[in-house]
């Protein structure tokens, strides 16, 4: 049996998945590969960053995950203490710290398992495509790329094979995306290689219901003591929790349930510690491997644990992999829709194989932090732990990804000053603003919404007093023309206007002194079936009436007297 599609991803975890969102929204044909016999059950990952959320904000998604999960609001950081218990030693708490960086995000930290999280993104992939996007039980055996053909677009040039039910399966695809796993058979079949090493630290990890008297088993909770390190992360629901439990170096295979019992018991010292039930568990070596290619002819492409493997403990795993997924999604969209050159998609390998290498080496000198061993022999004392988790917190937090120019991104062309609090390269960050049209407040990221569209957000400043209003008039005249202008040149004659770039106005103050008439038509595009204008991209820097004033020039850099024009990709980089 052959089948053509224009993409293939071989793998339904994380990085599948959101790449397979955009393409459903995007209305590309797809199809995922996927050897489990169903959807994921018991998820090995359960942190989700801050930068994941805002993801799942742009998909339309957060809602149920913000219900749901156990949001990680602050952290606790023990240690050892002779005096404690008698003088018999054990563990005392040191200090009290917030989970992540207030100002950092409008979306917390959370937690909750990959099973539910692949759910969310499976259900929404499926709603947009209208269709069954995923096929279980079909196991990939190998790939080949035809080099006569790759640089002719249109040529379904990449052959996967696979077996279901001990039928054999052919797929022909013009680019397959390989998030295979650690495994990944898309990697072996290209004869790629993961560089890298794995230590002598074993460490045991097990979702557990704790009966303990223990008073931060709620809280995200860093222990040192002296039988070893162990790290808290409440799960969703009320009770359940997860360890992660720094063990003596032995074959992670040899490792029981017990032992993990054990070792945990010890570490807890004084505190009583009583296991009702042990849901999963799972032992592992510390190892971090990068692959030494992320793509074939540009054809072929890695993402996931298929091009980079670490330790679980920073919680960076799953949130790199589907942000890989995020990155690669709206860029072959774009390229098969015919708004972009296939040399956007080289723009995947040099930004995603960068944000690799420093997981690498992030977690690389993260693991380090968590062990006994090390920290012994470099005099590493807890106060240092905490504050290197202090320091971490922006990159925990998923926010630090920054690219390079490249011919999607331009700081060398930008003017830095008239928004002194972007950074070029970096995600665009949230602020609450008061929409015009009807007062609401709300996150202005709220008005990307992860539909491939380019947005260009203009800061106009504020517009109230005649000579202002004229003056701005002008400028804002100007401006419109040339905005017009540039949509007209990327938009099809048959569509909305604002199907490809989305404008997006935002004045710095006076919303109730401003007349809808005075907004340039740019801004309120005839759109719909019922050719009705559309008054939801105009905002205002102020307060609400039942919400507090987001100050987002202020949070921006702009100055409401020079204003700024900020140009975000459909991933949210700018």
């Amino acid at each position: 049996m052959t089948e053509k599609v224009d993409v293939l991803i071989c793998g339904g975890g994380s990085a599948g998945l959101c790449a397979g969102v955009w393409l459903a929204r995007c209305g590309i044909n797809f199809r995922i590969l996927e050897k489990r016999a169903g959807p994921l059950e018991m998820g090995q990952a359960d942190g989700v960053q801050c930068r994941t959320v805002e993801i799942f904000e742009s998909f339309g998604l957060s809602e149920p995950l913000l219900k749901e999960a156990y949001h990680s609001i602050e952290i606790a950081f023990w240690s050892h203490d002779d005096m404690v218990g008698g003088g018999g030693g054990g563990i005392r708490r040191t200090k009290y710290t917030a989970d992540t960086e207030p100002g950092l995000s409008h979306l917390p930290h959370v937690l909750l398992s990959q099973a539910r999280i692949n759910e969310l993104l499976a259900n929404e992939m499926e709603r947009a495509a209208r269709r069954s996007c995923i096929e279980y039980g079909c196991e990939v055996q190998g790939l080949e790329v035809d080099s006569g053909y790759t640089s002719d677009p249109n040529a379904y040039c990449v052959r996967v094979r696979a077996s279901k039910d001990g039928a054999e399966k052919d797929y022909h695809a013009k680019y397959v995306l390989g998030s295979d796993g650690a495994h990944s058979v898309i990697r072996k079949s290209l004869g790629f290689k993961m560089i890298g090493d794995t230590s002598d630290a074993v460490w045991g990890v097990m979702d557990v219901y704790p009966r303990t008297n223990f008073p931060d088993i709620r809280k995200k909770t860093v222990i040192n003591s002296e039988a070893g390190n162990l790290l808290i992360l409440p799960r969703e629901g009320d009770f359940l929790v997860r360890f992660y439990i720094e063990l003596e170096s032995n074959a992670a295979k040899d490792i029981t349930v017990d032992e993990l019992h054990e070792r945990a018991r010890l570490i807890f010292s004084p505190y009583v510690l009583d296991i009702a039930e042990t849901v999963w568990w799972s032992a592992y070596s510390i190892g971090q491997r990068l692959a030494n290619q992320f793509h074939e002819a540009y054809r072929v492409f890695l993402s996931g644990d298929a091009c980079h493997t670490h330790s679980p403990k920073a919680g960076q795993g799953m949130n790199v992999s589907l942000q890989d997924g995020y990155n690669f999604g709206w860029k072959v969209s774009a390229v098969l829709r015919g708004q972009a050159s296939p040399e956007l998609l080289k723009t995947y390998v040099s930004e995603r194989q960068k944000i690799a290498g420093e997981l690498i080496e992030f977690d690389r000198n993260w693991a380090k932090l968590f062990s006994s061993t090390h920290r012994r022999e470099h005099g590493i004392s807890s106060k240092q732990v905490e504050e290197q988790f202090k320091l971490s917190g922006l990159y925990t937090a998923g926010l630090a990804t920054h690219y390079k120019d490249s011919r999607i991104v331009s700081a060398g062309k930008s003017e830095p000053a008239l928004a002194a609090g972007l950074m070029v390269g970096m995600r665009f960050p949230s602020a609450q603003v008061v929409r015009f049209c009807d007062a609401r407040p709300l996150q202005l990221v709220r008005a990307l919404p992860a539909d491939s569209r380019w947005h260009i957000i203009v800061f106009a400043g504020d517009i109230r007093g005649s000579r202002a209003l004229v003056q701005l008039q002008k400028v804002l005249y100007q401006l419109s023309t040339s905005l017009e202008a540039v949509i007209s040149a990327f938009t099809p004659s048959d569509v909305d206007r604002d199907t490809i770039i989305n404008p997006i106005l935002v004045l710095s103050s006076g919303r109730t002194e401003v007349e809808q008439d005075w907004i340039p038509d740019v801004f309120t595009p005839i759109v719909s079936k019922w050719r009705m204008k559309s008054l939801f991209k105009v905002f205002v820097d102020e307060e609400g009436y039942s919400s507090p004033h987001g100050h987002a020039y202020e949070k921006y850099g702009v100055d409401p007297n020079q204003g700024a024009l900020v140009i975000v990709r459909p991933d949210h980089c700018k």
